[in-house]
């Protein structure tokens, strides 16, 4: 990820502030969070969902 795509991404996220005042931080923190956003697997099927649908009442 390039500094200019940091840059951007940060002031969206309104970390304006931490930018200016902790660069670093705000760049590894970025690579850090593509690098998962990349190691997260889609499902194949969006309309399923990840665990049984919740009833209320059904367990009382």
């Amino acid at each position: 990820m390039d500094k200019n795509t940091i840059e951007l991404l940060a002031h969206r996220a309104g970390l304006a502030r931490a930018l200016a005042e902790f660069p670093e931080d705000v760049t590894v923190a970025a690579k850090q969070a593509a690098d998962v956003a990349q190691k997260i697997k889609r499902p194949a099927d969006p309309t399923a969902e990840p665990w049984p649908p919740m009833k209320a009442g059904t367990t009382l």
